[in-house]
């Protein structure tokens, strides 16, 4: 069975993973607050605007993280309080570097998503474009892209790591955040539908707005697909590894590996291996005779 624990990209660049992020999204946010505040004409200069881009300004492949996803009032304050705890409590569990593959992850998909948006305009609009509207056209699309659906990224991935955490809405009804996401999820793949039909009826520059949604969920669906190789991330398997750890150092003869087979223990036969399965659904682990049997749970 191959190692999922620390790939050898995370042994080379795992040192250089940005601890804190949640914070600094945050601060980001502030800058673009203030900026909106004193000089919110000035705000249309950072977006995400493939066309000025490849006109030269590519700082906008970077400040469009800054673009603040609402205006500043106390609700806003609130969420993202929420979705500053959300992603600190995901890095701690993940780790730095596994947190920050999926939040650089996200980004980088919405960055390439702009690019082949414009491309495809190009190709159904090419005759208007070329007429002097293109500037403006690409202006308008780039409004919608923002941090918004990545924070939103950040909430389903959560949903997925703690399923059965409750949050209370209004700070009165308890939920389970596995429903919230999803609702969110659903809500997420109408919107998509309405920006497309918005871009064919009204406006083309909707399909901007589509993508953006659209990034964001390919974004978790990428980590939803790799979660069974990174099992070893669940808070369950951390908290069992650190157990285990506990009762080696303390000298606590438990059992630490049992079959989901045979129900053997490393204790009923010492020469055991015991592997966890990469293909099947949650933690389930098995010994050597029963590795590559067994029925792959879904």
């Amino acid at each position: 069975m191959r190692n999922y624990g620390m790939s050898k990209f995370e042994r080379k660049f795992g040192k250089y993973a940005i601890p804190n992020l949640s914070l600094i999204l945050i601060m980001c946010y502030v800058a673009g607050y203030v900026l909106q505040l004193v000089n919110p004409a000035f705000m249309q200069y950072l977006t995400l605007d493939p066309y000025a881009i490849l006109h030269g300004q590519v700082w906008r492949l970077f400040t469009w993280i800054i673009s603040p996803p609402s205006s500043l009032d106390i609700f806003t304050l609130v969420m993202l309080y929420f979705y500053y705890s959300l992603g600190t409590t995901l890095e701690r569990t993940w780790g730095t570097y596994h947190y920050n593959v999926y939040i650089f992850g996200g980004m980088l998909i919405t960055i390439v998503a702009a690019f082949l948006t414009m491309g495809v305009c190009y190709l159904l609009f090419g005759d208007v474009l070329a007429q002097g509207g293109a500037a403006y056209f690409f202006r308008q699309g780039a409004q919608f892209f923002s941090t918004y659906y990545v924070n939103m990224s950040i909430f389903l991935a959560f949903a997925v790591t703690y399923p059965e955490m409750r949050v209370y809405l209004m700070f009165i009804i308890p939920v389970k955040i596995k429903w919230m996401g999803i609702v969110y999820g659903v809500i997420l793949v109408i919107n998509m539908i309405e920006y497309f039909w918005y871009g064919l009826a009204m406006h083309p520059a909707y399909w901007f707005a589509m993508v953006a949604s659209g990034a964001s969920l390919l974004n978790f669906l990428i980590f939803w697909l790799r979660t069974k190789r990174l099992s070893h991330l669940a808070p369950k398997q951390i908290k069992r590894r650190a157990e285990f750890k506990h009762q080696v150092k303390t000298g606590v003869k438990q059992s630490g590996h049992k079959c989901s087979i045979c129900g053997r223990t490393e204790h009923d036969a010492p020469d055991l291996e015991f592997r966890y399965c990469s293909k099947c659904a949650g933690s389930h682990e098995y010994c050597q005779d029963h590795l590559f049997t067994h029925e792959h749970k879904v």
